[in-house]
């Protein structure tokens, strides 16, 4: 990839991908234009004999042998395998078995043996997980104890970056074999079955044989994207398959200057017909994000309906640590609601399409399996809604936090790594919504979107991050709110050492410790070699001392004398009403007579996140179409909600604008954050 893109000092190269839809062609050999329609069941077509391969490959291998000698690197002869999955898969001798009377070129049969090499690969850390469960099976699967838990992970490779939810669904998914059949199984290879190849096909492992990408000379958004598919489902020879040229729109995510490679073609059906999605890869030179030498920091710390919240910290020459303003906050009560009806939702409609299972059983005819038809495509519907809406969560999220980074100046994000938490002991609702936060996926969209501004994303152990002041390090005391000192609640932290009298809201303490022990301890930050990710493993009882924020000074007083020397002047105890300096347009006539200036309209409110601030992703609307009904007797005047004001999906997400403009916050005694 360096000889294709050249790279100057202190720049990187970052590969991402982008979503493109196929929306039509032409035969180059007839120069007849091809439909989307035609093109989608063409590379249909296509899929079906790629996966049909893959899929007898993967069965023909699943076993411990041949994975672990993949997995190995090195062939009979003792030389190290290729990196592409179809090449080592050659190496090893391992064909693929073309289906008799079908025609195809060495091309797809490569497709085919990259996707089996793929999945062979990656089965190899199942095995080792597996393995290390059932050598260290506990005495109570549901809970381990802290020595078990120790002892799982010393078995399993890398297991200290291995989340604990990971662990516990295969145990639970070991404990449902013990349970019906009576013993543990021998290998994951007992436990599951060989899996099925994806429907897609990877053009990464063809050449200029099979298809070519290259971009428009006048325009570099426009690409060119030619491919052999084939014209009929079961092709009996090379003549049935020809060359289709397919013209791309790139998205303006994609650099003009960044190199193209070919793509991942994913066919799928709709009600419309069916479609074609091309996952567009390309790289461009980045800034390099070091995981050292940090001075701005940007903390976030976890929350529920305020799903996040971060704040920036500076690190002085003489190892003081300062916050850069008040912070802000990412709330998302209102999705997370939803998330949660759509949730019971589905699992109603799983309990009825089981039950619907169990009394059809092998009857074909039964009166039911229309009824259990209808259940399963809502079931499907209601999971890809549940999935659209995680997406589109994480993706606010993740580019709300990398603003805030960049607004601050901030070099590198510090954030909580929660991915060992358990939701447990909070409730049974809540425990539900806690395990429901799309966390590792927020964390995965923030690394790839601060990898282009060079901004580097560490995870930070969480532990007492909101348990100690961010100012003393003393354990906190919690209440319902600053008013309420004596109600019981978690929101409101203040501290109990009268030197120190800290408090504010929890979230907001939690970011300032989260971002201050970064900033202590990175030079403990891992990279991994294989992920890039990085991490700072454990915490060191010396530095986490000096992981303290330091209060700003208050701003002196202006200069000038300021005493009394005279009679105060009398005021009214009406104040004047406030007015604008010009009086405005007159407004349009109606029931209620002429608007009078200096006044706003007071018959239409807008609604709460309408009227937020919502960055550049939102645009609020003031008119309404002219379509729209007219009230009368029979029919109530039309409110529009939020859809039709522009708020979409932010009306149910609030983000704090960026405030690091402001003069940092004089008085650290009372952080009122975002409850001001």
């Amino acid at each position: 990839m360096s000889r294709e893109l050249p790279l100057a000092a202190g720049q990187v190269a970052r590969t991402a991908t982008a979503r493109v839809l196929l929306r039509g062609g032409m035969e180059e050999k007839t120069g007849e234009m091809v439909s989307a329609r035609t093109v989608a069941e063409r590379v249909d077509w296509a899929t079906d004999l790629v996966a049909g391969m893959a899929t007898d490959l993967l069965a023909e291998h699943w076993n411990a042998g041949d994975v672990a000698v993949l997995a190995g690197g090195v062939d009979e002869a003792g030389r190290v395998l290729p990196s592409n999955a179809w090449m080592a898969l050659r190496r090893l001798g391992w064909a693929v078995t073309v289906p008799e009377g079908i025609k195809v070129n060495d091309r797809i049969v490569r497709m085919a043996q990259e996707q089996a090499g793929r999945i062979l690969r990656g089965a190899q850390h199942r095995v080792q997980m597996v393995a290390g469960i059932v050598a260290t099976w506990p005495a109570d699967p549901d809970k381990r104890t802290p020595a078990e838990w120790d002892a799982v992970r010393e078995t399993i490779p890398d297991s200290r970056a291995l989340s604990s939810s990971v662990i516990k669904a295969r145990t639970r998914q070991v404990a449902a074999f013990l349970d019906e059949r009576g013993r543990l199984p021998a290998d994951v290879f007992e436990l599951e079955e060989a899996p099925n190849a994806a429907r897609m096909l990877v053009l990464a492992a063809v050449d200029r044989q099979q298809a070519t990408v290259e971009r428009a000379e006048d325009d570099p958004s426009r690409v060119l994207l030619r491919l052999q598919l084939p014209t009929r489902p079961d092709p009996r020879s090379y003549a049935d398959w020809t060359w289709v040229a397919c013209p791309l729109t790139l998205p303006p995510t994609v650099p003009p200057f960044a190199v193209l490679h070919l793509p991942t073609l994913r066919p799928t059906t709709g009600p419309g017909g069916g479609r074609v999605h091309a996952d567009l890869a390309f790289s461009h030179p980045v800034p390099k994000a070091e995981p050292k030498g940090h001075t701005t920091a940007l903390g976030v710390d976890w929350g529920l309906n305020t799903l996040l919240s971060a704040g920036a910290c500076r690190l002085h020459p003489g190892g003081t640590i300062t916050a850069l303003g008040a912070g802000a906050m990412f709330r998302a009560g209102g999705v997370m609601a939803r998330q949660h009806r759509l949730r019971r939702h589905s699992e109603h409609l799983h309990a009825k399409t089981d039950t619907y299972v169990r009394l059809i059983g092998s009857n074909e005819d039964h009166h039911l399996a229309a009824k259990h038809a209808v259940l399963k495509a809502e079931r499907q519907h209601v999971a890809d809604r549940r999935s659209g809406l995680n997406d589109a969560l994480a993706w606010s999220a993740a580019r709300w936090v990398v603003d805030q980074a960049i607004a601050a100046g901030a070099s590198v994000i510090y954030v909580e790594d929660l991915r060992s938490m358990e939701a447990k002991g909070m409730g049974r609702t809540l425990n539900t919504r806690l395990s429901e936060a799309v966390r590792g996926q927020i964390v995965g969209n923030m690394r790839h979107l601060a990898a282009e501004a060079g901004i580097a994303v560490v995870t930070v152990p969480a532990r007492n991050t909101s348990k100690r002041c961010p100012a003393c390090l003393m354990p906190l005391r919690h209440c319902k709110a600053p008013d309420r000192p004596t109600t019981p609640g978690w929101k409101w932290a203040y501290c109990p050492d009268p030197q120190c009298g800290w408090q504010g809201d929890r979230d907001h303490g939690a970011w300032r410790r989260v971002a201050a022990r970064g900033l202590t301890h990175e030079h403990n930050t891992t990279v991994d070699r294989a992920t890039g990710q990085m991490t700072i493993g454990r915490i060191i009882d010396e530095l986490e001392a000096s992981a303290v924020i330091t209060p700003t000074a208050a701003p002196q007083a202006s200069g000038g004398d300021r005493s009394k020397t005279g009679p105060t002047p009398r005021r009214t105890s009406r104040p004047a009403p406030r007015r604008r300096g010009a009086p405005s347009t007159p407004g349009p006539y109606g029931p209620a007579g002429q608007r009078p200036e200096g006044h706003a309209h007071t018959d239409r409110k807008l609604p709460r996140a309408a009227c937020r601030y919502q960055g550049v992703r939102t645009t609020i609307v003031h008119t309404i179409s002219s379509s729209t009904p007219t009230p009368s007797r029979d029919r109530p005047r039309h409110r529009p909600k939020g859809t039709a004001l522009g708020a979409g999906f932010h009306l149910h997400a609030h983000a704090t604008p960026p405030r690091w403009t402001d003069p940092p916050v004089t008085n650290t005694q009372h952080d009122y954050g975002s409850l001001s």
